[in-house]
């Protein structure tokens, strides 16, 4: 009797194979669902993308080649003359967008140069500081989360005549060195200032990065160049450095590509003044965007803006290239 019952309960019935095949269909059946539901709630994320990005870049593209002001119902197709003008042909655009693009060129070098430069040393002494560790980290990150008009606008009073920085001079017997027009107002100065703003808020990310990277080093690749006979300065100029070239380069291309397409900083404290010394092309595409009334200048500006994306993109490709890791 045990036996039968043994060998009863061995068999496979139908319904126990068919119930076995209904639980191997029913976890497809449920991930089909997972999938359309995933689906769903996608696809507000998804229109959105389609309308304001996808639509806005073409609808871009082909305001690049008319010529309106926004406003009127029709547009006068131009082709590439925008481009022309911009580059070369108006007398009235072209030497503008030429100084414009001197003045970017110049921030794109000097502020990712002065950012790497400030912040690789400060990040060294911040990794081996063993005191006060985190409260200087906090300290050193603040102005990246104080950024902003506000901030913008509280250097703005700080620069002027009577602002912060001359009185400071005064103080200490070095008045020969201020500015009575204001740090802003002189045209000798004001690019160099607003230079120095532009890494004093891009040194805090850097130096988070350079952080990170110094943690993830190996330490007994810094203790065999101590026995080998390098010094402090030796062992993170010639060791350390090199293992963080990755890093210096995603901190370059950030740099760069703020000073080629953001114009915050420009627009709010000189608005590209002093007789055009603080104008970048990004700030002149705001500016034929939005500030010519009813001239029909979008087009141009759209022109201008697409120029600037070719130019980051050729930035991008050649810093990928450049760092490039060799098999």
């Amino acid at each position: 009797m045990t036996t039968s019952t043994a060998l009863a309960a061995a068999v496979p019935t139908g319904d126990g194979g068919g119930g076995r095949r209904g639980r191997r269909r029913h976890p497809v059946h449920h991930r089909g669902q997972e999938v359309a539901w995933g689906y769903v709630f996608i696809a507000p994320a998804l229109l959105l993308f389609l309308v304001m990005g996808v639509y806005t870049l073409f609808f871009s593209a082909q305001l690049s080649f008319v010529r309106w002001n926004g406003l009127t119902p029709t547009w006068e197709w131009v082709g590439l003359k925008n481009y022309a003008d911009l580059l070369w042909a108006s007398p009235v655009y072209a030497p503008v967008v030429h100084r414009a693009a001197l003045n970017t060129l110049g921030v794109m070098v000097a502020v990712p140069l002065l950012t790497v430069v400030v912040s690789f040393p400060l990040a060294v002494v911040l990794n081996q500081a063993r005191r006060f560790a985190g409260v200087l980290r906090s300290v050193y990150f603040v102005p990246y989360v104080t950024a902003g008009i506000a901030v913008y606008m509280a250097w703005q009073y700080v620069l002027e005549p009577n602002g912060a920085v001359n009185l400071l001079l005064r103080a200490v017997g070095l008045g020969s060195l201020e500015q009575p027009q204001g740090w802003l107002g002189n045209p000798a100065t004001a690019m160099p200032t607003l230079v120095v703003i532009m890494v004093w808020s891009g040194v805090p990310v850097a130096m988070l990065l350079y952080l990170t990277g110094l943690q993830s080093i190996d330490s007994s690749l810094l203790e065999a160049a101590q026995l080998d006979g390098a010094g402090w300065w030796r062992t993170n100029l010639s060791v350390v450095r090199p293992l963080l070239a990755g890093t210096t380069a995603v901190i370059t291309l950030l740099n760069v590509r703020e000073a080629l397409q953001g114009f915050q900083i420009f627009l709010i404290m000189t608005n590209g003044g002093p007789a055009g010394r603080t104008n970048v092309l990004g700030l002149e595409t705001y500016d034929l965007a939005f500030q010519q009334e009813l001239a029909p200048t979008l087009g141009l500006a759209s022109a201008l803006g697409w120029l600037l994306f070719f130019a980051a993109l050729a930035v991008a490709i050649v810093n990928q290239r450049v760092t490039r890791e060799k098999p």
